[in-house]
């Protein structure tokens, strides 16, 4: 699909997800979900922040359909909703390592 073919309603969505992944703790505990299942206490110390503030961050995560949770008892785990931004950050993971420079010197 185009971006001539997206709604008004459809780029401002596409947007918000962008900005959702802008933040680099929300970024970071993607990317720490992308490829395995993540407990939210084992995301906050893996990460160094409070559990709070990391619930927070989950709370954004899954209600914009990119994390999906999976309680089990007290605990709740949490992975990809699908494929599709996993696969974008892989090209993305990409493409930062294909084309890094070294800072000059």
């Amino acid at each position: 699909m185009s971006q001539a073919k997206l709604t008004p309603d459809q780029t401002s969505e596409l947007a918000d997800t962008f900005g959702l992944l802008s933040d680099p703790t929300r970024l970071s505990i993607v990317i720490a979900c992308k490829d395995d299942e993540r407990a939210a206490g084992d995301i906050a110390d893996h990460l160094g922040i409070s559990p709070s503030l990391t619930s927070h961050h989950l709370r954004l995560l899954r209600s914009a359909r990119i994390l999906k949770s999976d309680r089990r008892g007290k605990q709740v785990f949490y992975t990809m909703a699908d494929d599709c931004v996993h696969s974008v950050l892989d090209v993305m993971i990409e493409h930062l390592f294909t084309h890094s420079h070294p800072d000059p010197v």
